[in-house]
């Protein structure tokens, strides 16, 4: 189906368009500092809480399974270079509306369960740097400000938000190289076990097997970040010769410096104190160097790395609906643009005020960890979709286009498949059953948007299901 760019019915003039603004070296940025935030920040000491010193060989497996999807996406941006990302490569393999609106729903949801755990680990890190004794009252109105400044800085525009990507992507990896620096002083001055490294320590009620698929699934959390950037298409420069060599680029960089960072962190700290931390890495720079003050600036760099991740997730989780309301798949207001700033202003509000009605829930009533859980929410939903666009990218064979574009070897998505179904089902992945009462709560009001769209669909004259610009 073609999609077409079509005027405005009541005033005939073309609805503004997106600021092609990101260029390759932005883009890397964003794919790194996307992947490089709440995930190596705040979840390192749960992945080793569930293999104990081989935390490294999760965070690996999660960069094998993201970079064989990713092969897929690579395809699909190329071929289909525009902001609605999943949704719209779902709609053209198998045209039916009601899972093109699932999924798109689903992967805005990923966006806001990340940013809201990235929100959380934000006040964590707050009350670690100033010292304040962390409640939930504090905490959760600490998060809650926090998602209110990037409510604000995704409406100033993208090129203020990607711009502010870079300042924080630098920032968070100045804090992961000072974590190996600062690690490496424990490790020379033999303060440091390396047999630890190597030591699995599961769970007694779980296989090996199990227990590092469950531990992947957690980990995978901290590989996401890749799909938000097929969904800023619109606003890239070039996307079908730039994408592929930096979006692997950013992959690959990000594993490594994961694994790195995980082995030195169960090296210089011991697993069981490693995994009861909230804030696991300032735990490794005050353990490796006890009372040198520069790693008091570490909560402030972690709250800096985890801001970078909330900003991306709803940067994306906003253009996706805005992508989505010009296909006819949402209501057309939320594709409202400011003209000015041409930024799609109805979607930021909309997923900024889901975003704290989902920490306002989890923080009255979850009694386990919320990062932890809304992390692993997150990779839930997030393989969901993988596992559907493996198979998608597979059916588009079928629907050739007038451009060149990048072309992923057919075994490929076929693996991805499988090893995403496999991190998704609970009796191979070992997730918390908790994830998926709330995967199924966003679902159920999924379910309940769509019956919405569909009426004020028909209100204004658009069939469900069409593909066309409702501008």
């Amino acid at each position: 189906m073609t999609v077409t760019t079509e005027p405005d019915r009541s005033t005939g003039e073309r609805p503004p368009e997106l600021k092609r603004a990101i260029g390759p070296k932005l883009l890397l940025l964003f794919v790194i500092g996307d992947i490089l935030g709440t995930g190596v920040y705040a979840l390192t000491g749960q992945v080793a809480g569930e293999v104990g010193g081989a935390a490294w060989l999760p965070f690996l497996v999660a960069f094998v399974v993201a970079t064989i999807t990713a092969f897929s996406y690579l395809e699909l941006v190329t071929k289909y270079p525009q902001a609605a990302g999943a949704a719209l490569y779902v709609h053209k393999a198998f045209g039916i509306h009601i899972v093109t609106f699932i999924v798109m729903f689903v992967v805005m949801c990923s966006g806001i369960t990340s940013a809201s755990a990235a929100s959380v680990a934000f006040a964590s890190n707050f009350a670690v740097a100033f010292g304040i004794e962390p409640s939930g009252g504090s905490a959760l109105a600490v998060a809650l400000v926090f998602m209110l400044l990037i409510l604000l800085v995704n409406l100033r525009g993208v090129a203020e938000g990607v711009g502010l990507n870079v300042v924080f992507t630098l920032i968070e990896l100045s804090g992961l190289l000072l974590v190996l620096l600062l690690g490496s002083f424990a490790i020379v001055a033999g303060d440091a076990d390396f047999s630890r490294v190597v030591l699995f320590e599961g769970a007694e009620d779980k296989s090996f097997l199990l227990a590092v698929t469950t531990a992947t699934s957690l980990a995978f959390f901290a590989m996401v970040g890749f799909e938000d950037s097929v969904n800023m298409a619109e606003e890239t420069k070039d996307p079908s010769r730039i994408f592929p060599r930096t979006l692997l680029t950013g992959l690959g960089l990000a594993a490594v410096i994961y694994v790195l960072v995980s082995i030195v962190a169960v090296a210089v700290v011991p697993v069981g104190e490693l995994a009861a931390s909230e804030t696991p890495l300032t735990t490794v720079v005050q353990t490796a160097v006890p009372g040198f003050p520069i790693a008091a600036l570490l909560p402030f760099i972690s709250m800096f790395a985890v801001a970078n991740s909330a900003l991306i997730n709803m940067l994306m989780a906003s253009r996706l609906l805005y992508g989505m309301s010009r296909q006819a798949v949402l209501p057309r207001f939320l594709g409202l643009v400011l003209p000015r700033r041409r930024t799609p202003y109805a979607a930021v509000i909309f997923t900024t005020a889901l975003a704290c009605a989902l920490i306002v829930v989890l923080s009255l009533r979850a009694d386990d960890p919320i990062v932890g859980l809304l992390g692993g929410t997150t990779s839930l939903l997030l393989l969901s979709v993988f596992a559907v666009v493996n198979v998608a990218v597979l059916v588009l064979r079928r629907d050739p286009v007038d451009h060149d574009h990048f072309r992923t070897p057919t075994p490929l998505p076929v693996v991805g498949v499988v090893a995403c179904v496999a991190l998704v089902l609970p009796w191979t992945s070992g997730r918390d059953l908790e994830q998926y009462v709330i995967g199924g709560a966003l679902l159920a009001l999924g379910l309940v948007l769509w019956v919405v769209t569909v009426v004020a669909n028909r209100a204004t004259g658009v069939r469900a299901g069409d593909l066309q610009d409702v501008g």
